[in-house]
């Protein structure tokens, strides 16, 4: 007999429960938030919403496991819990599966979100369905265009022409943060190019410090490896920004380094040979030179910036017959360009130390260039290090400063300073700081986004779209090429995109870029609120009420991108006056991924473990509980090492406890005073520790302890205190409400069984009884000489002198003593008797 034909014969049937109780719950509408009049507190529990790639995957079924517990938490607390759900439904993956398909992306799109929908219904997580959303929808997408208006306004969204990072697959520029550290397109795989663009980008790095410094306000709410992930990127750097002249050139270069104390080692000036002033310097030299930077150029915009800034690789780069005034020193120091240097570090210019760099020393040995050592870097042994010339080797780190006129003799952190107050002094530089974070380039050449809310006129000037004019509908894909090809398809919709300005006649044309789908999810938290409002983004009265988000559920695969942006827009709507707060998720839990046989699962790989027949085979309940019982929710889950089939089996096991009580005549309201008071102890101990283990997200140890007092009761009913004592009751009450984070198919039978009107979500949890966590009896382990002897239960209230007469008058202790004498015994109530022993004399 199969393990579902076993549940049946025993009338667990976990298809029948699903049946009898989604129509329910669907009538009833349990997990609607905010209604009128409900003044309780309030709590936003947020799960990062999906793709609409195809149906839910393993890696779903667990972030929303997760996100839902806590849901369900919150509100058997006494909350008042939003916890919604949307789609992230526009993007290239709906775009090139639907060229691949044939088809419109809408259709697509919105035929994978109702196959998501109809698995989430099963899956039974608790989202307040009246506040659905998808960003591809124009009442969503209006407000990212009015977004970028506030934007624009405020000056934070701008346009310029730029090297850009380009996916030569998808033909679309990506963000520095969508390549990845092997410089290939986080989406196509293929190696990303450079290529000089007109975009528009946020102007994300004037909230670079409020970004980094505001993580401290996040210390131990999120995950430490998010915050140092966030701080990495945005990169803070604090040094000096150093003008140099250039022969033969009016305006200075301002060049930045975090190490000014060493300028005067500084013998060569390198430049990125993609950076206008590159260009600049080459056309201005020889024919010969101009020809072989051109050749170089072609080479380096080849090359992803990951290799380019290889320390391994061979240094290459030309000479562009220029020469820079180091400005602390009055030397001629020639100008290079070499790729290891990008265009979009400070101004594409460093000044370079070969003695103390490695770079710039591989670079100098190259081309012989000099090498000048000015810190007196000492190793171990207190003796100067080699030479770099001599040993290829460069002199990093601190030293004492030499061969720098004014700074001899000092250390760095002084040196520093006085090298900053040296070329304040003669207006050639100034403390600075600069940052690894780029402004956050959102205009993409690609159909399906957000149209970008500007008009061209002829003349090259921009005008924005008025607010009363959005939404800019996206057109029909009908008649246009999709296909990647450098350029935006909407650039093909002549009709929408040509536009007749009313007041004067002029022809406008349309924006054919969309933006970066980074921007829908930006604030999606914040449309939640007023999802269902035509009039406003959102109320700020609904943010005031409801946000920030309480507790976030998601990957960690979005701790730079989704978090940051995130955290910016939020910056600007408080600054904007919408909000009152800058940060937009209080607490976040990451979830760890979901492998077979220790890989990553994947189709092409012929190892995937498919949600919708886990859920049909098995049951949601089981599923739920297999997912929380794996281990801590951060850690990855290996399907191969789970048992759902255990899942079932316990899950089966608690329910039919409720049908033990109601085949006793047992009814509910009842004093549970006269109760088995061992059972009532352990019932209480549960009702006391589950909630801290909740809140630290411990759900596996929730699980386990659910399992132990199904136990515990079960053998308490078979022992002979019987289905009816007032005790099982109590306790199979607090498991169905408990097990209802996990389980909400089997719990709302189980309560049902009990006598008790739908929903057990709503329940408020009981309150553990302070006089029931108070043992009566411990029980005392006893080891003589490290191994266990003996197990005593003795009065919770025991001395440890009499702890240790009870052990030493144990009679298996006294034949585990024997003939040998006592030479120390340790006493630890209410744990543990420790006897020593040696050989009699």
């Amino acid at each position: 007999m199969s393990e579902q034909q076993d549940r049946q014969a025993e009338g667990y049937d976990f298809r029948a429960i699903q049946d009898r109780w989604l129509p329910v719950w669907e009538d009833l509408r349990p997990f609607e938030a905010g209604k009128a009049g409900d003044d309780r507190p309030k709590k936003y529990v947020l799960d990062m919403f999906p793709y609409p790639s195809g149906d839910l995957h393993m890696g779903h079924a667990e972030a929303f496991c997760f996100g839902d517990i806590l849901a369900r938490y919150w509100r058997g607390r006494g909350y008042d819990v939003l916890h919604p759900i949307g789609w992230d439904s526009f993007g290239l993956p709906a775009e090139n599966a639907a060229i691949k398909r044939g088809v419109d992306p809408r259709e697509w799109t919105y035929a994978n979100i109702e196959q998501q929908k109809a698995s989430f219904r099963v899956y039974a997580p608790s989202f307040d369905w009246s506040r659905v959303l998808h960003t591809s929808d124009p009442e969503y997408y209006k407000w990212n265009q009015w977004i970028f208006l506030k934007m624009y306004e405020k000056g934070l969204a701008y346009r310029k022409a730029s090297w850009v990072n380009w996916d030569p697959v998808d033909q679309t520029v990506l963000a520095n943060e969508q390549v990845l550290a092997d410089g290939t397109s986080e989406r196509s795989g293929a190696v990303v190019v450079k290529k000089k663009l007109t975009q528009w980008y946020f102007r994300i790095t004037d909230y670079a410090d409020r970004l980094l410094d505001d993580l401290d306000q996040l210390e131990g709410k999120w995950p430490t490896k998010v915050l140092n992930m966030q701080r990495n990127w945005i990169g803070r750097s604090r040094g000096a920004e150093v003008e140099f002249e250039i022969e033969g050139r009016e305006q200075r270069v301002p060049v930045f380094t975090t190490r000014p104390d060493t300028l005067h080692g500084a013998t060569f000036m390198v430049v990125a040979p993609d950076s206008d002033l590159a260009a600049e310097l080459a056309a201005g030299a020889s024919p010969e030179v101009r020809m072989q930077f051109q050749a170089y150029l072609e080479q380096a915009q080849k090359q992803s910036e990951i290799d380019r800034q290889n320390a391994d690789r061979e240094k290459t780069g030309v000479f562009l017959d220029h020469f820079a005034v180091n400005p602390v020193n009055g030397e001629r120091i020639p100008v290079w360009a070499a790729d290891y240097v990008l265009a979009d570090y400070g101004h594409g210019a460093i000044m370079a130390v070969p003695a103390h760099d490695q770079r710039d020393l591989d670079f100098a040995l190259k081309f012989e260039l000099p090498v000048r050592v000015v810190l007196d870097v000492r190793g171990e042994d207190g003796e100067s290090l080699p030479d770099p010339v001599e040993s290829g080797v460069a002199l990093a780190g601190d030293g004492t400063l030499v061969n720098s006129a004014e700074l001899d003799g000092l250390s760095k952190a002084d040196a520093i300073a006085r090298a900053v107050e040296i070329l304040e002094e003669r207006g050639t530089g100034r403390a600075a700081t600069t940052y690894r974070l780029r402004d956050w380039l959102i205009s993409r050449q690609r159909y399906w986004g957000t149209p970008i809310p500007i008009l061209h006129a002829e003349d090259g000037s921009m005008q924005p779209v008025p607010e009363s004019a959005l939404p800019v509908v996206l057109p029909s894909s009908e008649g246009l090429d999709l296909k990647p090809k450098g350029t935006s398809p909407l650039g093909g919709a002549t009709e929408w995109a040509t536009v007749v300005d009313p007041e004067t006649g002029a022809t406008l044309t349309r924006d054919p870029d969309t933006m970066d789908t980074f921007v829908d999810s930006s604030w999606y938290y914040f449309r939640f609120l007023s999802a269902n409002d035509g009039t406003q983004a959102f109320d700020p009265a609904e943010a005031k009420k409801w946000a920030p988000v309480d507790q976030y559920v998601g990957g960690v695969e979005h701790a730079i991108l989704h978090l940051l942006y995130s955290r910016f827009i939020t910056k600007v709507m408080h600054d904007l006056g919408y909000i009152d707060f800058e940060e937009p998720f209080l607490d976040m839990l990451n979830q760890g991924m979901v492998l077979l046989d220790g890989a990553k699962m994947s189709k092409s790989k012929g190892n995937l473990v498919e949600f919708a027949s886990e859920l049909r085979d098995h049951g949601a309940d089981a599923l739920r509980v297999t997912l929380a019982f794996a281990g801590p929710p951060e850690d990855d889950i290996d399907w191969a090492d789970v048992s759902v089939q255990g899942s079932a089996k316990f899950l089966a096991r608690a329910w039919r406890l409720a049908d033990d009580v109601q085949g006793s005549g047992s009814a509910p309201g009842a004093s549970f005073a006269s109760g088995d008071a061992a059972l009532r102890r352990a019932t209480h101990r549960l009702l006391a520790d589950a909630p801290g283990l909740v809140e630290q997200y411990k759900f596996n140890v929730v699980v386990a302890r659910l399992m132990e007092q199904v136990n515990v009761t079960r053998k308490a009913v078979d022992s002979g205190c019987g289905a009816a004592d007032p005790a099982v009751r109590e306790s199979v009450e607090a498991i169905a409400v408990i097990l209802s984070l996990f389980a909400p198919y089997t719990a709302e039978d189980m309560w049902a069984k009990l006598g008790h009107e739908p929903t057990v979500a709503l329940v408020t949890w009981p309150e553990a009884d302070p006089a029931l966590l108070v043992e009566d009896e411990i029980t005392l382990v006893v080891q003589v000489d490290g191994k266990v002897r003996d197990r005593l239960t003795l009065p919770a209230s025991v001395s440890a002198e009499d702890a240790e007469a009870a052990a030493r008058a144990s009679a298996a202790v006294q034949r585990a003593v024997g003939d040998r004498a006592v030479v120390n015994v340790v006493v630890r109530v209410p744990k543990i008797v420790s006897i020593a022993t040696k050989p009699a004399a």
